[in-house]
């Protein structure tokens, strides 16, 4: 059993620490489907074999929670470190009791002692979740920029349609030519031909 319970120490860097001494084996089974389909291990173990194995491990890094090994205590690993804290916690309301109780919750290094810090842990920002956070942030700036254009293009594109085009002036109408009075040229006198008259008859 410490072997195993060393096996599962080592594979999680979370885990919950709880106290399921007044459950029926009803409600325990019902937990442990609960951790089942949120891919949450259960374990049930003696206090004094969890201890060994912690302590086998690394027993400064894992002192924090040995005062919390006291009673029946059943032990949730998970990837997801808030996980096993929505499992308690809609499990109570489900069952309308305040069990399991939560001793005490190992995550990535931090120890949480106290059931009063279960509402904290249901809060947890898991991984993925931080990382979303992160990028949301670096790319906020980029974004505010990319809007900033986008709004001066659009209030330029706004204010062109709104702006009358530009009358151009109309064209100058030349003033007529004034016609230019003809010279009368005098037309050229053909002398007459001075045709001798014909002398008249004389009488006879």
């Amino acid at each position: 059993m410490i072997d195993l319970l060393k096996g599962k120490f080592s594979q999680y860097s979370n885990f919950y620490i709880t106290d399921t001494e007044s459950l029926t084996v009803a409600q325990v089974t019902n937990l442990r489907k609960h951790c089942f389909d949120k891919q949450v291990e259960m374990k049930v173990a003696k206090n004094t074999l969890i201890k060994k194995a912690l302590e086998s491990i690394d027993a400064e890094k894992y002192a924090g929670v040995y005062d919390s090994l006291h009673k029946v205590t059943a032990l949730l690993f998970s990837e997801n470190p808030k996980d096993p804290a929505v499992i308690i916690s809609g499990f109570r309301k489900a069952n309308n009791n305040e069990k399991p109780v939560l001793k005490a919750a190992f995550i990535n290094g931090d120890v949480f002692v106290g059931d009063n810090q279960l509402k904290a842990l249901t809060q947890i920002k898991t991984k993925n979740e931080l990382i979303g956070e992160v990028i949301g942030l670096l790319q906020a700036p980029i974004q505010r920029v990319l809007g900033a254009l986008q709004n001066k293009d659009a209030a330029k594109a706004e204010e062109a349609t709104e702006t009358p085009a530009t009358e151009a002036p109309a064209a100058t109408e030349a003033p007529a030519a004034e016609a230019t009075p003809a010279v009368e040229t005098p037309a050229a006198e053909t002398p007459a031909a001075d045709t001798p008259a014909a002398e008249e008859a004389k009488p006879e």
